[in-house]
């Protein structure tokens, strides 16, 4: 006849595998999350209700090789100097316009760059290809 040996207990599952996967999950989406806007530009909507356009034309554009005012290559140290001489008011509009290559990087460095110089009121407008 046969005989069967005594069944064992049941073993309990253990649940270390399973809180590791969780942690690293956790880990995971911890340093995926963006928890800010800490780089954001404001940038206001097209018609926003601004203020008009008047004065000396007032376009800075920019890209990889240099800034140019109203079409003339202007170094950026001397940018803010020439953009006050157009300026009918400190308030005055400026338009900034991307040429070919130029990057986000460079609209915000050049943005930093004119609000040091105490230039606030700034349009963005799409470059030409």
């Amino acid at each position: 006849m046969f005989r069967f040996s005594t069944p064992r207990p049941a073993r309990r599952p253990s649940l270390t595998p399973m809180i590791d996967v969780v942690f690293l999950l956790l880990v995971f989406f911890m340093l995926a999350a963006r928890f800010g806007q800490d780089a954001g530009l404001a940038l206001a909507p097209s018609g926003s209700g601004g203020q008009p356009y008047d004065g000396p034309p007032r376009l800075v554009e920019f890209g990889v090789d240099g800034l140019w005012l109203n079409g003339a290559l202007v170094a950026p140290d001397d940018l803010g100097q020439e953009l006050r001489a157009l300026m009918p008011d400190a308030g005055a509009l400026v338009v900034l316009r991307p040429r070919q290559g130029a990057s986000v990087q460079d609209l915000t460095r050049l943005r930093d760059q004119l609000h040091a110089a105490g230039v606030h009121n700034l349009v963005v407008v799409e470059g030409r290809e």
